[in-house]
């Protein structure tokens, strides 16, 4: 009986582990974010959208006070971007927006009045 026990939690720890494992890299389907989207998240955030009529005219004045992020992949902002712009990769997801929550933080700095703008 002891045998038993000792297989079937070894067999349980094992399906558990897969379980986990699944869990945390099963593909995650990318939902493709509708502008009623997209204005909802930046009301929730506190954030305010503009448009590139807008970016225009905040690039062309003095740049101090200006943040401009790339938010693609390595090899897109590497083919062309805007000029300073910074390179800060993010991929869909919770999970990896989680992971750079740190690397954006030392990106943004201290200062709350900045002006920052991801594309």
């Amino acid at each position: 009986m002891d045998r038993k026990r000792t297989s079937l939690l070894a067999l349980t720890a094992v399906i558990l582990t897969l379980a986990a494992l699944w869990w945390l890299h099963r593909p995650e389907p990318i939902r493709v974010a509708t502008m009623e989207d997209v204005r909802a998240e930046a009301a929730r955030g506190g954030y305010r959208l503009i448009d590139t009529d807008e970016l225009a005219r905040l690039y062309q004045q003095p740049p101090a006070n200006l943040l401009i992020v790339d938010t693609r992949q390595d090899w897109e902002f590497r083919s062309g971007h805007i000029k300073g712009a910074v390179d800060f990769p993010l991929e869909p997801g919770w999970w990896s927006r989680w992971r750079a929550k740190g690397r954006l933080s030392a990106l943004l700095g201290p200062d709350k009045d900045r002006l920052v703008v991801f594309y």
